[in-house]
């Protein structure tokens, strides 16, 4: 099961978990797209199902960071949990522009305020947010080694 993860992005699950965090019409008045942080991170992935490629271009640079609606937390931190397990760990080629670097951007920035550094590696990342976001990770952490 594990290996399926590295094969590629696992587009119908990020997808779903997207669809999760997702307030829609009735939570959000009218859908402001890409404007949105989940909005965006959804069409990034309808973007990569019509056309498989491992950057989204100058996606770390569209991401909504001032969008500061609410969305359930959990939802959020299962979402990053999944989209942890896509990553190829892949340190020194990691990229900004990586579709999974872009979405896990745009539930950080719903979950925690901001964008927080990552540099190509899950466990330094979880490590990263347990020092400064301490229950967060405590709960993305026990979704991740559960999942």
């Amino acid at each position: 099961m594990a290996d399926i993860h590295k094969e590629g992005l696992n587009a119908e699950l990020i997808g779903d978990d997207l669809e999760k965090c997702c307030r829609g019409e009735e939570g959000c008045a009218a859908c402001q797209g890409s404007a949105c942080n989940i909005g965006f991170a959804k069409q990034c992935v309808r973007d990569y199902i019509r056309e498989p490629k491992k950057e989204v271009s100058g996606g770390a640079s569209r991401i909504p960071t001032t969008d500061f609606k609410l969305f359930d937390e959990v939802d959020l931190e299962v979402g990053i949990a999944h989209i942890l397990k896509e990553c190829k760990d892949c340190k020194g080629d990691h990229t900004e522009d990586c579709i999974i670097n872009v979405i896990r951007n745009c539930y950080e920035v719903s979950l925690l305020g901001d964008i927080q550094p990552y540099e190509g590696s899950t466990l330094q990342y979880l490590m990263y947010l347990k020092d400064n976001f301490s229950k967060k990770a405590e709960d993305i952490a026990g979704i991740y080694t559960n999942l």
